[in-house]
């Protein structure tokens, strides 16, 4: 009877610290469940992303060469063209002179200058003829005056009756030329009233695409007005227009992934230029921001890109910082102290609070210059109720789901 009471005094305190202890665990908090990372060596970029564009580099604004009126074009935006093919035919424009009356005034004027020039033309032959037989007589009152049978006072006469002559067949021959010209002015008036059907084509300087059809209906137009813009295929550039501060890190020469514009893969690119000046632009939320053209290159090959034209969107990472072997901790991690920045390690299960020394930034680290070292672990977007000492467990990563 002595053992079982013994058994007994020992079983009861320990089955109650057991019960205690038990209850004590039950009112302990479970460990808050967090994402984490870890600061990691290897290569690190500093990436600048911007929305950007593609644009035509080498535009070709086709205008009217002469004034006229301009039959409907009948090319679209997307045509391919060659170079030296008809675009678009203008007419001449409509003037005063196509007035019937005026083709009649211009037909009579003709006529009369036609009449003019054979007048002329009959005075000159009867002048010539006049002069012929001064000239004879002349030379009959010489051979005359040489035998004596004519006087010196004839002689004379007969001199100056030719000398007259030979003028008036000059100044006949001399109107004859001018009611030539008359003739002939007349005549080009009445052909430019009468050629008002013929044709100017205007055609394409090089092999291209069309873009735009500026003036696509048939109107009046001046010499000059642009008609048709077109481009040579695949002649394309990207532009981004970066915030000024960002736009300073870069030079040309720097390597661009292009994505978000439609195709499955990334293209490739290289900085071409940096514009030396800014523009004002206007933020969504009201901010006018300074900015600045960035002109890329696509370096990926053309039948990569071939389905893009100009104008169309695509999204830009510019790297400008790039090192094989970098100290980086995940910026999912980063959170503001104060002036600097802080992250929570996971130290025994609990969250410590731990300064950080950062340098540059790329798109999911940051360089770590001091506070952290290789293969810690930290949390990722603490909230609230990570605080310095609160038990932490790392939540599992979700299952990869069945293809």
């Amino acid at each position: 009877m002595a053992a079982p009471r013994r058994l007994t005094r020992y079983l009861l305190p320990a089955a109650a610290l057991l019960g205690a202890g038990l209850l004590a665990w039950a009112f302990v908090p479970a460990p808050l469940p967090v994402d984490t990372g870890q600061v990691t060596r290897g290569p690190f970029a500093e990436v600048i992303t911007e929305e950007a564009r593609t644009r035509a580099r080498d535009r070709y604004v086709v205008a009217a060469p002469v004034a006229g009126r301009l039959l409907r074009v009948g090319l679209k935006p997307g045509d391919p063209v060659k170079a030296g093919q008809t675009l678009a035919v203008l007419l001449p424009p409509d003037t005063p002179l196509r007035d019937l009356r005026a083709m009649r005034d211009l037909e009579e004027r003709a006529g009369a200058a036609e009449a003019a020039l054979a007048r002329a033309r009959a005075q000159e032959a009867q002048a010539r003829a006049a002069r012929e037989q001064a000239e004879l007589d002349l030379a009959r009152l010489r051979r005359l005056e040489a035998s004596g049978a004519a006087a010196r006072a004839d002689l004379d006469r007969a001199a100056s009756a030719a000398r007259m002559q030979g003028e008036a067949a000059a100044a006949a021959g001399e109107e004859v030329h001018a009611q030539t010209h008359a003739l002939a002015t007349a005549r080009a008036e009445l052909a430019l009233a009468g050629h008002g059907r013929e044709r100017a084509a205007v055609r394409a300087p090089v092999d291209g695409v069309l873009l735009r059809v500026l003036q696509e209906s048939e109107t009046v137009v001046a010499a000059g007005t642009p008609l048709l813009e077109l481009y040579p295929p695949g002649d394309l550039e990207v532009v981004a227009d970066l915030l000024s501060s960002d736009a300073v890190a870069v030079t040309a020469g720097a390597p661009v992934r292009f994505t978000q514009w439609g195709g499955a893969a990334p293209l490739d690119g290289v900085v071409r230029r940096v514009e030396p000046v800014a523009f004002t632009k206007v933020s969504p939320l009201g901010v006018e921001e300074q900015r600045v053209h960035v002109l890329a290159d696509f370096t990926s090959p053309a039948a990569a890109w071939s389905a893009l034209g100009d104008g169309y969107r695509l999204e830009a990472r510019i790297e400008v910082f790039a090192a094989p072997d970098l100290l980086q901790v995940p910026t999912a991690a980063l959170f503001r102290r104060g002036e600097g920045w802080a992250v929570f390690a996971v130290e025994g299960g609990r969250a410590r609070l731990r300064a950080v020394d950062l340098g540059r930034r790329g798109e999911r680290t940051a360089e770590l210059r001091g506070g952290l070292r290789a293969g810690e672990t930290v949390i990722l977007y603490p909230g609230d109720q990570v605080q310095e000492g609160v038990r932490v467990a790392a939540r599992p990563e979700p299952a990869p789901s069945a293809p």
